[in-house]
């Protein structure tokens, strides 16, 4: 029963990944910006690429569960 829906689910992840990545760049940006002084680029630098691997990361991971869903089967 759940193989049908399968290829439903990663079409909706494909489709979430440009949302989450929104939410990690532009949010703690927002939520932080007068928190943070001077000196903070480094920090914000390490979390900036961090939250770029992860990122890539599950955009590889969405990508080849694309390529395990049988052709046709993308209803």
């Amino acid at each position: 029963m759940s193989a049908p829906k399968a290829p439903r689910r990663v079409a909706d992840a494909a489709r979430l990944l440009p949302v989450l990545g929104l939410a990690l760049l532009i949010a703690p940006d927002l939520l932080l910006s007068g928190a943070a002084g001077k000196g903070a680029t480094a920090p914000w630098l390490l979390y900036l690429f961090g939250a770029l691997f992860i990122l890539v990361v599950l955009a590889f991971l969405v990508a080849r569960s694309f390529l395990r869903t049988p052709p046709g089967d993308e209803t």
